[in-house]
């Protein structure tokens, strides 16, 4: 395999982000009268976008019990108390900065970019802040399309910006999908791109089920595990 692009999810894979998404979830349930919720449980609602994120922390996730009006306070109450929080906590995962460095130097020809579900400016603020952005020529959100991981629409495009940023065709093939959950994974097979698994990260129960082509348990083994599948 001739690989030409890595695309990274963020949260749970590039960042911990856990205790302020909890606390942020947790503000808005209290803000509409709602108790609040352990953070183990709120954990496991993370990874589709704010969107069912707030309808999962409601105990709505298939959009029955309240309307839309409702759901929709919730989450804009949800976005405003988490653009103000969203660095009280989160930290870049211990061996990142040197794994993607270690990567852009080992394969300079290697575009990288991210892919997240959680909206577009709040991703890009939070990689801008740790210095991450220097290692991305794009960085996408859950709104930057009309659909979101697993659809494959946002890989696709990644793909075409960087077949015309490096001048010459590029297919799924030569993808490789880093993530901590089974969304990422299937981001991935919907595309035609390979998937590398994180175990780390805020949903390492669901990748079993999904199959990465590969796992890796720290960001430190993502040089080495991109060599092997490489070679593969």
């Amino acid at each position: 395999m001739t690989l030409s692009l890595i695309v990274f999810d963020l949260d749970g894979t590039l960042i911990d982000s856990r205790v302020d998404l909890c606390n942020a979830v947790n503000a808005t349930l209290q803000h509409l009268g709602r108790p609040a919720l352990p953070q183990a449980v709120v954990a496991t609602y993370i990874g589709d976008g704010v969107g069912m994120l707030i309808r999962r922390a409601l105990g709505d996730p298939a959009g029955e019990r309240h309307d839309d009006e409702y759901v929709t306070s919730a989450i804009t109450y949800f976005l405003e108390y988490y653009h103000v929080h969203k660095l009280d906590n989160t930290y870049v995962y211990k061996g990142v900065l040197e794994a993607l460095e270690t990567i852009k130097a080992a394969n300079p020809k290697i575009l990288m970019a991210v892919l997240t579900n959680k909206p577009v400016n709040p991703s890009r603020a939070i990689c801008a802040h740790f210095g991450l952005d220097r290692y991305f020529f794009q960085n996408y959100g859950g709104n930057s399309f009309h659909t979101k991981k697993p659809d494959p629409l946002g890989l696709q495009t990644l793909i075409a910006e960087a077949a015309a940023l490096s001048g010459k065709p590029l297919t799924p093939s030569q993808t490789l999908m880093v993530g901590d959950s089974d969304v990422d994974i299937l981001t991935a097979r919907n595309c035609g791109a390979r998937s590398l698994g994180c175990t780390f990260g805020l949903a390492p129960h669901s990748l079993a089920a999904a199959e990465p082509d590969a796992t890796v348990d720290a960001p430190s083994e993502w040089p080495a595990a991109i060599d092997r599948l490489l070679i593969d």
